[in-house]
């Protein structure tokens, strides 16, 4: 038989253990509460990520700029820049993959990916030193196995279930650390990205309900079932928005906001940040969002958004789309001249510069126009200009049509002055 002390104490362990199961029991509902309205601690998926209208705003804008501009092939021998215009590879980054999908719309998604995942990758059908095609990855369907050594790096790429090697593939990676994988916008700015995505949802709770506030009911007293099923009917037509908006409440039923009305939480400047801060993500410019933007701020995002991803994409080709033999002498380059070709005025005056100065040809402008060439091959020169040739030390001056040798006069004099002396020493 238990004495009395020992059965106070076995009563206050059995009270500590009831309340720490009301505990969990708290703590289980509130996680699953949160996690069924979507304030979890998980990424939230590029699905919903591109639901959110500036970030979908801003990854169109560059993909598409991107997408749109001619990729070209170079060679280089002895200083002289030659456009190698007979190759596939320029066909299959321009044209046709000999894929699903055409050229524009495989760099459209393989910018997507590096944007919003952090990787794009694209398999190179090759056979021998000849590119046959080039295949989209999507990055979901691309896991790379990286060894653990962190000095000498290297890794295989395993797509269902096969193995390949890196040099198989064309990638580029945003913010990676070991050449395999990267980080995008959605990891790395997850919780600008969940606040702006919940806002966009409880906005469309909010049209949904017909702006009705949510909250609950209190009475006074114990409802009868036919006044509890009375109520019930009419708070569900309460917040369906295609039926009568009108509750009655009976004496003692008050109603109580269970949140913030929309004025409260200030929803339109908060989506207004939101979207600003979205877009200093991907150092786009407000105004090229919403189709008003100054000179400045498209030069500044072709300098500061459009520029560095290009750069990393003709790295990418240099590095696998190029045989060993050719990197020495071979790469690519993105054709930036297409950039101006939808405003007709800063293209004309560009080309009236470069005209004016000597530096392209008429038939050299009218090719980048597509338009038929004059067959001309001159240069247009100013008469009032002198010509000088650093290599041969000889001057050209069009305007009365002589070539001289720099320092030819002063040699004359030089020998002049030495044949004199020569000829009072021989007097002498």
């Amino acid at each position: 038989m238990l004495r009395r002390k020992e059965v106070k104490i076995n009563l206050g362990l059995i009270k500590k253990f009831q309340e720490w199961r009301e505990y969990e029991k708290r703590a289980d509902t509130l996680e699953s509460l949160i996690l069924e309205i979507g304030i979890g601690s998980s990424v939230i998926t590029k699905a919903q990520a591109l639901n959110i209208a500036a970030l979908a705003g801003c990854v169109d804008i560059i993909s598409n700029t991107i997408a749109m501009i001619p990729i070209k092939l170079y060679i280089e021998n002895d200083g002289k820049v030659t456009p190698v215009k007979k190759d596939n590879r320029i066909k299959l980054l321009n044209d046709d993959t000999k894929d699903t999908l055409d050229a524009f719309s495989f760099k459209k998604a393989f910018i997507t990916d590096y944007l919003l995942e952090g990787a794009g990758y694209a398999y190179i059908n090759k056979s021998l030193n000849t590119f046959k095609s080039l295949h989209y990855v999507a990055n979901i369907n691309v896991s790379p196995q990286i060894n653990f050594d962190p000095i000498f790096k290297d890794y295989d790429i395993l797509v269902n279930g096969i193995f390949y090697k890196p040099f198989e593939f064309l990638k580029i990676l945003n913010h990676t650390i070991d050449g395999a994988t990267g980080t995008g916008i959605i990891a790395k700015n997850n919780d600008l990205l969940a606040i702006s995505y919940l806002t966009m949802q409880y906005e469309k709770i909010l049209q949904q309900t017909g702006g009705n506030k949510k909250g609950f009911l209190k009475s006074k007293s114990k409802l009868d079932d036919a006044s509890f099923t009375a109520l019930k009917a009419a708070w569900n037509n309460l917040y369906k928005n295609n039926t009568e908006n009108m509750l009655i409440l009976n004496d003692g039923v008050e109603f109580q906001e269970a949140q913030s009305t929309s004025v409260e939480l200030q929803m339109n400047e908060s989506k207004q940040t939101n979207s600003a801060e979205i877009c200093k993500i991907f150092n786009v410019p407000k105004g090229i969002l919403d189709g008003n933007a100054t000179d400045a701020e498209y030069n500044n995002f072709i300098k500061l958004c459009i520029m560095p991803i290009v750069r990393l994409f003709e790295t990418a080709l240099n590095k696998d789309f190029l045989l060993e033999i050719e990197k020495d002498k071979y790469y690519f380059a993105f054709d930036m001249k297409q950039l101006t070709k939808a405003d007709i005025l800063k293209r004309f005056q560009s080309y009236e510069i470069a005209i004016k100065n000597g530096w392209m040809q008429w038939d050299e402008i009218r090719f980048e126009e597509d338009l038929e060439p004059y067959g001309l091959n001159f240069i247009k020169l100013g008469l009032a200009d002198v010509l000088f040739d650093p290599k041969t030390k000889e001057i050209y001056t069009p305007n009365t049509n002589k070539t001289n040798q720099m320092n030819t006069s002063s040699n004359q004099d030089d020998n002049k002055i030495n044949d004199m002396k020569g000829g009072e020493k021989i007097e002498n």
